[in-house]
């Protein structure tokens, strides 16, 4: 084995069509391109940390928000209805009477985009009459901040922005605080590093750019030990042309959104899967997805800057991740198990009796519950819970799985 890095094409994963009229941010694509010249390959999870991050011009950094009907790219549950919003209300909601109902409530949530998340949870709780509502502190933790006037404005639409915060948009707090942390579909969006199995052991997928100044894979030793270490903890061995994501980022990120969270839950819903259907032969070609109007496709150097990027989290990683930050194992479910256990009927007859709602209503609803219910998309996505200073013993029915005759 030399250790002259040799190219490999871009791996493109049953791509669908995607409009070109998307295009691409000519300034990000002409930035990036710069960094590999004047410094050499870059990691794959450098590259996407740009491509979604960039201030300015990656596509979370984008003053308009990316996930909805208005963006066409994808639409995530609390975007499909609000009953979605209102089931992790419950949940939350379970967890504080267990604790005492503790007052003020924080709630903060990571990747706050739209606010249809907070808008769903704060008007189930208001609209079921929870005790909680009057308690709840709402945080938005959103990384670009010219977003949080959009969803202060959707808030006070919708008569719920007295909810917030005082310090909303900032992350944690200066004291301790009592509350929760929810996080829906961000754990996919955090930057990966993408490996490739060989003869001669791990190798790392790198970015350069070819001849025509296009991006392109290059193989070479991995950049980090971190990379194999994470994939022996999980008992994992890539064969010859295998590849897979890894994401070394999770331990900061929930590092941070927890860091001030002295009593309370931390609430992660995600398409994930465990390591032994999400590497190696299960996934020969890795799992990375490019969204952009709401076609998915494989190769991420399309679009740069106008699409999403996103890889299936590993469940393994966030167990072991949420262990590191000090966080215990309250439950794991499913969206369409809990849903189901939140009571949907309920839900819903709480929704169809608000002032105003009509027949259209009670349509848009019958199709969103299609759609959040379905266990071949969204109704699998994984809802992981964990706790940090809560009674040993604790039980929250909402994550006991249904029983079916």
């Amino acid at each position: 084995m030399t250790d002259q890095p040799y190219l490999v094409p871009a791996i493109v994963r049953d791509p669908l069509p995607d409009p070109e009229s998307v295009g691409e941010d000519a300034d990000l694509v002409a930035a990036i391109r710069n960094e590999i010249t004047e410094r050499g390959p870059i990691t794959f999870a450098r590259f996407m940390e740009r491509a979604l991050y960039e201030p300015g011009h990656g596509y979370y950094r984008r003053p308009e928000t990316g996930p909805g009907r208005a963006c066409a790219d994808f639409l995530t549950a609390p975007e499909a209805h609000p009953i979605f919003g209102a089931a992790i209300g419950l949940l939350v909601a379970e967890a504080w009477a267990a604790m005492g109902s503790p007052a003020p409530f924080r709630i903060l949530e990571s990747g706050a985009g739209t606010g249809a998340l907070a808008a769903g949870l704060l008007a189930g709780l208001r609209d079921t009459g929870s005790p909680l509502f009057d308690a709840v502190r709402y945080v938005p933790d959103e990384v670009e901040a010219s977003r949080l006037p959009a969803f202060r404005a959707r808030l006070t639409a919708e008569g719920l922005a007295d909810r917030l915060a005082e310090d909303a948009g900032a992350a944690g707090a200066d004291a301790p605080w009592a509350g929760a942390v929810a996080a829906n579909e961000v754990l996919d969006a955090l930057p990966v590093h993408r490996v490739i199995g060989r003869p001669g052991g791990l190798r790392e997928l790198l970015v350069t750019v070819n001849e025509d100044g296009a991006f392109i894979h290059v193989e070479a030793e991995p950049t980090t030990p971190a990379l194999a270490a994470a994939l022996e903890a999980e008992d994992v061995h890539l064969a010859d042309g295998e590849i897979t994501e890894v994401c070394l980022g999770i331990d900061a990120w929930l590092g941070r959104v927890t860091a001030g969270l002295a009593r309370g839950l931390v609430v992660l819903v995600d398409y994930a899967a465990e390591p032994a259907s999400l590497h190696g032969a299960a996934r020969p070609a890795g799992t990375l997805r490019a969204f952009a109007r709401h076609a998915v496709g494989g190769d991420p150097f399309r679009h740069v800057g106008r699409q999403d990027l996103t890889a299936t989290v590993d469940l393994a990683a966030v167990r072991a991740s949420a262990a590191r930050c000090g966080l215990d194992p309250v439950g794991e479910t499913t969206q369409a198990e809990l849903l189901a256990r939140a009571g949907t009927t309920a839900l819903t007859t709480t929704y169809l009796h608000r002032p105003g709602a009509g027949l259209e209503d009670a349509i848009a609803l019958r199709s969103a519950l299609v759609r959040l219910l379905d266990p071949r998309g969204m109704g699998a996505f994984r809802v992981l819970v964990f706790g940090r200073g809560l009674p040993p013993d604790l039980r929250l029915p909402v994550l006991d799985r249904v029983t079916r005759p």
